[in-house]
């Protein structure tokens, strides 16, 4: 009989959205708090949602990053699953609606150490 697998508590996996300065930073802010959210909270499997606050700075000084996104799965199946169902493409498709700057989205599994 194969062992059941389930995730560990140091082994998650995570999606890092680095929105880069927007043309219109109060727009931004105003409809990724009262739209894009509420969107993507609905994600299937998503264990925890934080943002950065404030400035995004770098050690040498400004970073041209206006906010970090950082979304929790258990799996990088896991997001994989999110983002395919419709929940999940309806939440990737409103991004061009407010991220004038563009955005990277790096998705990767993450482990204690």
């Amino acid at each position: 009989m194969e062992k059941q697998r389930f995730p560990r508590e140091d082994s998650m996996a995570e999606i890092v959205v680095l929105y880069k300065t927007p043309k219109d930073a109060a727009a931004f802010d105003k409809y990724y708090a009262e739209t894009h959210i509420p969107l993507a909270k609905k994600l299937p499997g998503l264990k925890k949602y934080a943002v950065s606050k404030g400035p995004v700075a770098s050690p040498a000084g400004p970073s041209g990053i206006h906010l970090v996104a950082i979304l929790t799965f258990d799996s990088v199946a896991d997001i994989q699953a999110a983002f395919a169902s419709p929940e999940g493409k309806a939440t990737g498709a409103d991004v061009p609606k407010f991220a004038s700057g563009g955005a990277d989205i790096l998705i990767f599994d993450t482990k204690d150490v």
